[in-house]
């Protein structure tokens, strides 16, 4: 007499880091940090001193740090992550807090599978409960510790530097593209990949709303 087989599943837990949502966002991320680079101007122009003279008027150096910052956007915005790094490096407790605080919202809730519920300590938690708890420690990080005043004050440091080096620096010898207006954003290069970046990540928020 044959013993009664027992069923064998073949479903696996699928962890956070390991689904394709997750992975297409890491790609996408990837494509448009590659893009982005690809459009950095050199150094040495950024820094050529035979093009540094103090603007005449404030109009003057409003226009000059418009063009500037069109001309020099990824360099600025190197610049500017820098700064941030540089300010979270020299801080490692705020670095470890606002790394946590990320790695909570990407496998805690943007990426965990929706059909596997939240379990802390014996407690199921659903999604709305750990969006308000994610959404309360995201508050509580930012505004009432140092991590909040660090990042301004490196943002604002950051942001001051380039101000000042497009008011000095000479725009005459940039050349802008004629599909990017001087007018254009410090952030318009992100404009052609992150759409597709969001776009990676919106099956997993839409299903939870």
């Amino acid at each position: 007499m044959s013993s009664p087989t027992i069923p064998i599943s073949n479903a696996q837990t699928q962890s956070p880091i390991a689904t394709p949502a997750f992975r297409a966002f890491l790609s996408r991320i990837s494509t448009s940090i590659r893009q982005g680079f690809s459009q950095r101007r050199p150094w040495s122009e950024l820094i050529d001193r035979n093009y540094m003279a103090r603007p005449d008027s404030l109009s003057e150096a409003a226009t000059r740090i418009r063009k500037n910052l069109s001309y020099f956007k990824v360099n600025y915005i190197t610049l500017l992550a820098l700064i941030l790094a540089f300010s979270l490096l020299s801080h490692p407790l705020s670095l470890i807090v606002l790394l946590s605080l990320l790695a909570s919202w990407i496998f805690l809730y943007l990426f965990r599978p929706s059909d596997q519920p939240l379990v802390i300590l014996g407690r199921s938690f659903s999604d709305r409960e750990t969006l308000g708890i994610l959404v309360v420690s995201t508050v509580v990080v930012i505004f009432l510790t140092s991590v909040g005043s660090l990042l301004i004050s490196a943002s604002m440091v950051g942001f001051a530097l380039v101000c000042a080096h497009g008011a000095f620096r000479v725009p005459e010898d940039l050349f802008l593209d004629d599909q990017e207006p001087a007018s254009a954003g410090l952030l318009s290069f992100l404009g052609v990949t992150s759409p597709s970046a969001a776009a990676a990540a919106a099956p997993a928020v839409a299903a939870r709303v």
